[in-house]
Order: structure tokens, then sequence, then C-alpha cells
């Protein structure tokens, strides 16, 4: 797949799907060099350090192709999980920032929980490309697409269409890009996804938006079940409202009407 051929994929599944913001396209690349000449870098660029979900945000509403490296990342935690830092054990450090932050009732449980992240090793890639899907020079390793529950509802009929298992997705309420970012980079499958605190806060991610990521691999087979899920069955976004009935009204409304003969 060339990015040309992207770019109208991309158009497709942003028109289909009558999404707010744009579909985002997340490159991992081995060097910082790698990334496009066109890329920008937050350190660089506005002379400040920002989280990686704010680099989403500044694909999927400015249509920014964003270059993102350890230099440009400030959020500690997403900087454990993507190996941006020198820690020997960042899991045991993302452990003990949760529980010092009262997020879990005991360190045990906390361990538990951590294990269950995707984690890239120290070093694995350096630097991230996050950019708008429909101008992304290069062919991603994952898409991600944000939506109401709505729109994820026709997202989840799309996505099922053409396989047996329903979309996962590991909900923890913190630290929730590495599940969008890395998870279907590495493991091939479809996620769902509920924003944590950190797109909130720093990335104003709305209190009505998902999100649903994918491996680039998968687009094709999300496209066909966008074309052919529910089509029998009239399944589109906007859901249509059901409008074959006659409304009832109170008694008093219906004695005048019966006045003159409605």
């Amino acid at each position: 797949m060339d990015t040309s051929e992207l770019m109208e994929k991309a158009e497709f599944v942003y028109n289909t799907l009558r999404l707010k913001t744009l579909p985002v396209g997340v490159k991992f690349l081995k060097h910082p060099e790698d990334l496009p000449e066109k890329a920008r870098r937050p350190s660089l660029l506005l002379n400040k350090k920002i989280t990686i979900c704010q680099a989403m945000t500044m694909a999927r509403i400015y249509g920014w192709q964003m270059g993102i490296t350890r230099e440009d990342v400030i959020c500690v935690l997403a900087s454990l999980a993507f190996g941006f830092t020198s820690a020997d054990d960042p899991r045991k450090e993302m452990a003990e920032s949760f529980f010092e932050s009262m997020y879990k009732s005991d360190m045990v449980k906390t361990v538990k929980e951590v294990e269950q992240m995707c984690f890239l090793d120290r070093n694995e890639y350096q630097a991230l490309l996050i950019s708008p899907l429909q101008k992304i020079s290069i062919v991603p390793d994952t898409i991600v697409l944000y939506g109401n529950p709505g729109q994820m509802s026709r997202i989840l009929q799309a996505a099922t269409f053409d396989r047996e298992e329903k979309i996962q997705g590991l909900f923890g309420g913190k630290v929730e890009c590495p599940e969008y970012l890395i998870r279907p980079f590495k493991t091939g499958e479809p996620r769902i996804i509920i924003p944590g605190p950190g797109d909130r806060i720093f990335s104003m991610t709305g209190d009505d938006e998902m999100i649903f990521a994918m491996p680039c691999s998968f687009l094709d087979r999300f496209i066909l079940g966008l074309r052919e899920s529910g089509k029998k069955a009239g399944a589109r976004y906007p859901i249509t409202y059901y409008q074959n009935f006659q409304p009832e009204f109170p008694v008093h409304y219906q004695a005048l009407g019966a006045k003159y003969g409605i």
C-alpha cells in the first residue's frame, strides 16, 4: 500500500464515519534522523516539550505531522513505556508512581496491573511520526480513530465483520497511550480504548471521545466492514432514527384536537 492509496482510504473512513477529527497514522522509527523533513519537532518548533497525547491532538485537529523523540516528551510515564528513559526497570518505576499516586490499594496489585501494560524496550524505537493519515509520508504501523460512542458502535461493527472475535480492550484509566499506539503494533490486533486522565488534562480529549486503534495491516478489512456490515439492516452513522409511528399527546391536547378534527 502506497501513501496515495492510503490517503484515499483515510478520506473514506473520515467521511463515512463523519469523524470530528482526522484519523491519525503512527510510525515507529529506529532513529530520529528517519523522521521526514516536514515532521514538526516540539522541542525545536515550539521550544518546549509536550506529551505524546498532545502530539496526537496536534495531528488530528491541527493537521500537523509531528516528530517525537525523547527530547520532545515531558511525560515521564509515557517515556518509561516508550523506552525513552535510562531506567533499568521501567515497569517497577511505573508501578511505584501509580502506587504513590494512590491509584491502587496495594503494591502487589499495582505490579500485577503494570505487568499487563505494553512497553517498548529501551531505545527499541527512538522516534515516532504522528501524522494525519491523509497526509502521512510513510506507511504507518498503527492507525488511531477518535469518536463518540455512537461512532464507536459503527466502528466495532465494521471491525468485527470479517473476524470471529470481538474487539478487546484493557481498561485501567491511566497511561493509555501505550494501549492505543504500542499494543496494536506489537500484537497485530485492533483495540478499543477509554482515554486516560493525561489525554483529557493535557490533550483536551473530550469526555464523549473514545479511541479505536488498529495495525495498518487491518485497514482493508476494516474498510470492507464499513462498506458491508449491517448493509441489509441499514446500519450507518449517524444512526437513523425510527420515525414510522404516531405520537401520543396529553389528554387535554387530545381533547383540543378532537374539537378540530385532528
